[in-house]
């Protein structure tokens, strides 16, 4: 046990690093510091506060009820990818932070942090990519895994999303200006516009660790939209 959470953390340092104004990257994200994940396709409701736990069952974007599909991967399990699991992009949703989900991707069976490509600790929704070459695909503690179209669909409206989501952008949340404020230093505030759902370091587009007001702009060529211990996004243009 103890070497497993061990495992989870040195890959967690590994993966959250920070450009810095000279342009190296340093580590400056604690494991503590998990990112969530928000709603799914279409979840926000227009001018509401899209939450964490908001997408297992949530107000859509067309006015209608979401509810999380039938799962195509247990929340818990490990799995081969091609026989098990199909490669292609999952959602899970309504994780809470007690039930400490956590997913990695594998090159191997192996089970050392070598053999991890990436991993994440989730807490309400979380998007990942699984590709044709991994290997292995780990979830522990998550709610099931929904596999999701490739092509976007859905309008989002919400004029604010939740400091903890995973938002698809286009789908969940729009392109556009938010703004965080008042961030307190212990808050473990973190975002991140991402090209993809791969989790990797090449995915991260930008990054930041926020005290007091944060503003990000979130274009259209995003993928994602990654934010974890910050007070709620307004968007401001």
């Amino acid at each position: 046990m103890y070497q497993h959470a061990q495992q989870k953390q040195r890959n967690w340092f590994a993966r959250h690093k920070v450009l810095t104004a000279a342009g190296a990257l340093v580590v400056v994200v604690g494991a503590g510091a998990a990112l969530t994940g928000g709603g799914d396709d279409g979840d926000s409701a227009s001018g509401k506060v899209v939450t964490a736990d908001q997408g297992a069952k949530g107000k859509g974007s067309g006015g209608g009820e979401q509810k999380a599909g039938k799962a195509d991967i247990s929340g818990s399990g490990t799995f081969q990818v091609g026989s098990d699991v199909k490669p292609g992009t999952y959602r899970s949703l309504g994780n809470k932070s007690g039930d400490n989900c956590y997913w990695e991707r594998a090159k191997n069976a192996e089970g050392d942090p070598d053999s991890i490509i990436a991993n994440d600790n989730v807490t309400g929704s979380s998007y990942v990519t699984i590709k044709a070459g991994d290997k292995i695909f780990k979830s522990e503690g998550c709610k099931g895994w929904e596999r999701v179209p490739e092509k976007k669909s859905g309008t989002p409206k919400s004029t604010t999303v939740s400091g903890n989501g995973m938002y698809r952008v286009g789908v969940d949340i729009a392109p556009g200006t938010y703004k965080s404020a008042g961030n307190k230093a212990d808050g473990n505030c973190y975002w991140e516009r991402a090209k993809d759902a791969l989790h990797g370091t090449d995915s991260i587009e930008a990054n930041e660790n926020v005290t007091g007001n944060g503003i990000v702009t979130v274009t259209p060529r995003d993928a994602y939209f990654k934010t974890s211990g910050c007070t709620d996004w307004k968007k401001t243009g």
